[in-house]
């Protein structure tokens, strides 16, 4: 798979549950389809302009897929349609209203640094991952 065609989340770098997501992810991306940004991050910056996310619009989670830019449920119904396994058969939920999806993405990230906890630092990914991230 082309750099051009792999799936880019930006994540929040704070986020305990955000980073949980990614290792989540990484441990289960055997076909090298993801790369990963933070939001606080340069390239995860360029990549919100570029796109046209206003700033603040979106804190917790963003995948672009080609053209095309995937936030709140949607980018993790994306996510799960992408996974290996049984993940796929979450994408039912796209069936879903979206501002029942939306409202519940929205109440989770609200709440997230409180029943998760949130970093001081930034992760920083091992040799191994370092691949994976965008620079």
């Amino acid at each position: 798979m082309k750099d051009t065609e792999k799936i880019i989340l930006l994540f929040d770098d704070t986020c305990n549950f955000c980073n949980g997501t990614v290792n989540f992810i990484l441990a289960r991306d055997k076909k090298d389809s993801f790369r990963f940004a933070p939001l606080q991050s340069e390239a995860g910056q360029k990549l919100q302009q570029q796109y046209g996310l206003r700033d603040g619009e979106n804190d917790s989670m963003v995948v672009i897929s080609g053209n095309r830019i995937f936030l709140f449920s949607d980018a993790a119904l994306e996510i799960s349609r992408r996974l290996p396994g049984l993940w796929p058969l979450l994408y039912v939920f796209k069936i879903v209203p979206p501002f029942l999806r939306n409202g519940t993405y929205k109440w989770i990230a609200r709440n997230r640094y409180k029943w998760f906890g949130k970093s001081d630092s930034c992760r920083i990914p091992n040799e191994k991952e370092r691949k994976k991230f965008l620079p």
